[in-house]
């Protein structure tokens, strides 16, 4: 199994400037579609830091398949 590297130079920078570690969260973890979420391991859910809102189980589906489409190129 091998991986492929989604994002560039400036994104990575950009989550390390806007985004650091959270209290009691994992992450922060950059998606494909350049969204930047944390996961809440106490919720078992994913948290977007940009709407302060919890990931539906079928927004993190699209996302994930989204992800496996690239990956799968």
């Amino acid at each position: 199994m091998g991986y492929k590297i989604t994002a560039d130079k400036f994104q990575m920078d950009d989550m390390r400037t806007k985004y650091g570690p959270r209290k009691g969260l994992e992450g922060p973890f950059l998606y494909a579609n350049g969204q930047v979420l944390y996961y809440d391991p106490k919720e078992g859910k994913y948290w977007d830091p940009k709407s302060d809102f919890y990931m539906s189980d079928s927004e993190m589906t699209t996302i994930h398949n989204y992800l496996l489409t690239l990956l799968t190129s």
